[in-house]
């Protein structure tokens, strides 16, 4: 059994990275998004985020339909059951995220599920894909972990104990999915167009949160500037950066892909102090420095 740093060629891992650093760096922009959707209307998180799932669906399919040619539906049998399971966490992803925030706020469901997600890929990678962390790897790991917990910071909100611990539970449950999504696309990606498992997975998500969106009443009267606010989550964001993620793992293991997508807080960050007025203490500053080392370690060992 080899170490994820000898799975693939040094140019095509570093190619791949370079498409999941740009996908996080894209996820980053939908903090300050989102914020300012809910400054325009009261939108609720679960609708959003069906919303971003309806609008990127049909989208990707009719793009992809596009580019590669009638085939773009065909899946090999053995590789439903993938991609299917793909669109569950998509789907399991937003519900559990969602419902951990008013039990722990935004900061600790944050910290727990980005930091848990390497984590348990790392386990997971170990047991189904056979990719074993070198030194070099878990120390970067290690120290991506704890970059992101220093920046993101925060506390849990006060509370019973019974609500912090389903929150909790809730945000490794959000961990989990985005885990779960990451082994089935490295599983699938070496085979399809990267358009192909995620317009199928995402398709999928949409119909599984549609039910729990609707039954919640789900707010449609946005202003024009909150409808594309919405288009560009579900086009940037959601779509495009979710197509360089999955062509990036085609050749990037399962978990550096996880520690690399540690920089989507880096960037939310950024955009919060440079377009919302948030300001970052000196722990914060801290955290984005050790993050940033970490991920350099990881372009230098790949």
């Amino acid at each position: 059994m080899t170490t994820i740093e000898q799975i693939a060629p040094t140019g095509d891992t570093r190619s791949g990275m370079a498409q999941i650093t740009m996908a996080a760096l894209i996820w980053g922009t939908i903090g300050v998004a989102v914020s300012l959707l809910y400054r325009l209307a009261p939108a609720d998180p679960l609708g959003v985020g069906f919303l971003r799932l309806l609008i990127s669906a049909p989208t990707l399919l009719v793009v992809g339909r596009a580019l590669v040619g009638p085939g773009f539906l065909q899946v090999r049998r053995a590789d439903l059951g993938v991609i299917a399971l793909m669109g569950v966490a998509f789907a399991s992803y937003q519900v559990c995220y969602f419902a951990a925030i008013p039990r722990l706020g935004v900061a600790a469901a944050v910290m727990i599920n980005i930091c848990s997600a390497p984590v348990i890929t790392a386990l997971l990678a170990r047991v189904f894909l056979g990719e074993r962390m070198g030194r070099a790897s878990l120390l970067a790991m290690g120290g991506a972990v704890v970059g992101t917990g220093l920046l993101v910071g925060g506390v849990p909100q006060t509370g019973d104990v019974t609500t912090l611990l389903s929150g909790a539970a809730l945000a490794l449950g959000a961990g989990l999915s985005y885990s779960v999504v990451t082994m089935t696309g490295r599983a699938v990606a070496p085979r399809y167009h990267p358009l192909q498992p995620i317009a199928l997975a995402f398709s999928l998500g949409a119909l599984l949160l549609a039910p729990l969106a609707l039954s919640g009443g789900l707010y449609l009267a946005y202003p024009p500037v909150g409808w594309a606010l919405l288009l560009y989550l579900g086009l940037v964001p959601t779509a495009a950066a979710y197509v360089l993620y999955l062509r990036g793992l085609s050749t990037t293991p399962a978990t550096v892909s996880t520690i690399l997508a540690l920089l989507e807080p880096l960037g939310s960050t950024i955009l919060a102090v440079l377009f919302l007025g948030e300001r970052l203490a000196p722990l914060g500053i801290a955290g984005a420095a050790i993050l940033l080392t970490s991920m350099g370690l990881l372009y230098a060992r790949s």
